[in-house]
């Protein structure tokens, strides 16, 4: 499990980075598609076999992500008998093996084993290395050194970012040290704006006081840090601008002079107008090859009504109880938190800028079907949801009548 996400995410960042840098040709192709197949087969012959053995590890989330597979299927099966495009088809089913992958991945990988944390920080530490020392006038984009020998198959920055922000969030959520999570913070932040990945900076910038709210033991305090910050900021933002590389993260202050903005714009106008005809149904691959809406209308064009219903519950519900169980709970738990954070994540991501096979969902529910059998069966990882230290450094704020009779 952990080898199958080391070299779907960090290892996708390295292969291409070798691909810019001339080092090698694209002997893999585009590289996901290629080591995701090599993993298939064995990753789920690994959850079969543990379903087998334990049938309380079957959750309501596991079901009910099966059907949606099992509708989402069913449509390109219909419409590739149907002519639909067999380049979107063939995108489709890859797609769904992704989606599979990752949430097997995040169903059983022990992110809190010493191996996943050390691997995870020194592949993030060498993704930083690498944009930073490949930037040219702040901007990361391996394509313009013009020594790649297979261009065409070279990741636009989109696929370096999604590299780089599943690392991060699977090891900042299990990162106890406040110092230590600053840093990942401070760096992650760094490298998403030189790779001018906009969706995944605000994501990450998103993610962050999320993070840090949950594992504070003085949330109100936090609060008002986070306002004297916010207002620090606004009051100083142009000489803090002034002081940044100029890339196209900037034109977030400003969309109507961005291109892409416009562009996807465009395409959600366009997907709109394909739902006011087909309300109920879609009309499955209405467009050309990569010409889809990035956001969650692309389900409702793709899937119809029902798809992207079902599609927003999957998002939103398996969450929801978690949330208002555990995100002020006295005991901080990982697991949680990384469900949470993904969760957080793919909804910001699915609303704004995300088409919606977006591995991002996959990640959250494998989380979220792990937390739910794990917390019914505590006893499979005592260290994880038996009692463990209270958050509050001082008896006295967990309990606030000691030295007091209680009424």
């Amino acid at each position: 499990m952990i080898g199958c996400f080391f070299m779907l995410f960090p290892g996708f960042f390295f292969y291409h980075t070798l691909l810019g840098t001339g080092t090698t040709g694209a002997f893999l192709g585009g590289y996901f598609a290629p080591v995701a197949l090599v993993f298939a087969m064995p990753m789920m012959l690994v959850y079969l076999g543990r379903m087998r053995r334990d049938a309380a590890r079957l959750t309501m989330v596991d079901l009910h992500y099966g059907l949606f597979f099992a509708y989402f299927l069913g449509v390109v099966g219909v419409n590739a008998a149907g002519g639909a495009n067999l380049a979107i088809v063939a995108y489709h089913v890859l797609a769904i093996l992704f989606m599979v992958l990752v949430y097997v991945m995040f169903c059983f990988i022990d992110f809190d084993s010493r191996r996943f944390r050390v691997v995870g920080l020194l592949s993030l530490c060498a993704m930083s290395a690498i944009v930073f020392s490949y930037s040219v006038d702040g901007v990361f984009y391996l394509g313009a050194l013009g020594i790649a020998k297979d261009s065409n198959a070279l990741a636009t920055y989109q696929g370096f970012s999604r590299s780089y922000l599943f690392t991060y969030l699977a090891v900042v959520s299990f990162t106890r040290s406040l110092p230590l999570r600053l840093v990942l913070h401070a760096v992650g932040a760094a490298t998403l704006f030189v790779n001018t990945a906009r969706s995944e900076f605000v994501a990450l910038l998103f993610a962050i006081p999320l993070i840090e709210l949950y594992y504070s033991c003085h949330k109100l305090y936090f609060l008002l840090a986070g306002v004297c910050l916010a207002t620090a900021i606004g009051l100083h933002l142009d000489q803090i601008l002034a002081a940044l590389p100029s890339n196209r993260i900037l034109e977030l202050l400003d969309l109507s002079h961005s291109t892409s903005a416009n562009k996807r714009h465009q395409l959600t106008v366009y997907a709109m107008e394909t739902i006011a005809a087909h309300p109920v149904l879609g009309d499955y691959g209405s467009y050309k090859p990569g010409y889809y809406s990035h956001n969650v209308l692309s389900a409702w064009v793709d899937l119809g009504l029902f798809g992207m219903v079902y599609l927003a519950a999957l998002a939103i519900v398996p969450i929801t109880p978690m949330f208002f169980h555990e995100y002020f709970a006295a005991r901080a738990r990982p697991l949680f938190l990384l469900a949470f954070a993904f969760a957080c994540v793919t909804i910001l991501l699915l609303l704004s800028s995300h088409y919606f096979t977006d591995m991002l969902l996959s990640a959250t529910l494998g989380a979220c079907s792990r937390y739910s059998y794990e917390r019914k069966h505590a006893a499979h990882r005592a260290h994880d949801f038996s009692a463990s230290a209270l958050r509050h450094p001082d008896l006295r704020q967990a309990v606030p009548h000691a030295g007091r009779p209680w009424p």
